[in-house]
């Protein structure tokens, strides 16, 4: 590493450290997440030197900068390539979202540990997280799966334009979780997936009478010859929302696909397309007598950084 780097580095330590003494500002980076290049995927606001901060705080700070998520780093042991974080979207606190954990990740490994290590860990609500870096990707590995109920795909003509012959019948609808539970909807060609429409209520009412978890949200996809395409659509601020890249939905997925598709998966998962915010999310799995081996990783583009006044 140039010693200008190493520079860097020792000051946003400094920064971190001097506001635990004055509880004035707080370092931040702003990156795009499961972006091939910037302005693309979703986009990441990470606040260093949150462990002075109040859950209610960086709430407020999460609904200010009104990403789908930002994450606050409570704890940092660079000596042990370890950090403790936070997320939270606008409205409440996630125990595990893979985007927020790819990009922290990033940021850490490339802006602030001075080693530059290729491993680290996160530790997050469920649980830590392994991290590894190849190239250009990071890597996150997934907790073990938990299938739960599956549904009918006539529940979903009540609130959406789709048809029966919309829907990928090889393949059950079912909700799966890996910290965050997403109800899996499989379609047969991307011209449906294009062309969802979903109505609020009647989607809500589904939602709130069906999800065992108080994370409800849908994730639809397409699986065409090589090509996966997907769409994770929720409900928040009261109203309809369409994710750009949504890394716990695609361990999900990827868990789904390997119990019902194929026991070994390397593809890409292609979101945010139809919302101009084109993001590619790689799948590294295998299913081994009831392990699930769940891999998913990304690019990240560095947008800024900036420190924020508490």
């Amino acid at each position: 590493m140039d010693q200008e780097n190493k520079k860097n580095r020792r000051e946003v330590f400094k920064i971190i450290e001097s506001q635990k003494i004055n509880g004035m500002n707080i370092p931040f980076y702003i990156v795009d997440v499961f972006a091939e290049k910037k302005y693309a995927g979703n986009q990441l606001a990470v606040f260093l030197g949150a462990d002075t901060l109040s859950s209610e705080q960086m709430q407020k700070i999460a609904r200010e900068i009104n990403f789908a998520e930002s994450t606050f780093i409570t704890k940092l042991k660079p000596e042990n390539s370890v950090a403790e974080i936070r997320i939270f979207t606008p409205e409440h606190e996630m125990k595990f979202a893979g985007h927020p954990i790819i990009g922290t990740s990033w940021v850490l490994m490339n802006k602030i540990f001075e080693n530059q290590p290729e491993k680290i860990a996160l530790s997050v609500p469920i649980g830590e997280i392994p991290i590894h870096q190849s190239g250009d990707l990071v890597w996150l590995q997934a907790a073990q799966p938990q299938f739960l109920d599956t549904f009918l795909a006539e529940d979903f003509l009540s609130f959406s334009n789709l048809k029966s012959v919309d829907f990928d019948d090889e393949f059950p609808i079912q909700e799966v979780t890996t910290g965050s539970a997403f109800v899996i909807v499989p379609i047969k060609n991307k011209k449906a997936l294009e062309n969802l429409i979903l109505d609020k209520v009647k989607m809500n009412e589904w939602l709130h009478g069906h999800c065992k978890t108080n994370h409800r949200a849908l994730y639809f996809y397409c699986l065409e010859e090589t090509k996966l395409s997907s769409r994770m659509l929720y409900i928040e601020d009261n109203q309809i929302k369409e994710d750009a890249a949504t890394g716990s939905a695609s361990t999900c997925l990827q868990a789904f696909l390997l119990k019902y598709h194929s026991a070994e998966i390397q593809i890409v998962n292609h979101q945010g397309d139809f919302i101009n915010r084109s993001s590619q999310i790689y799948f590294d799995g295998k299913l081994t007598e009831n392990h699930f081996d769940i891999k998913i990783g990304g690019k990240t583009q560095f947008i800024a950084k900036g420190e924020w006044e508490v």
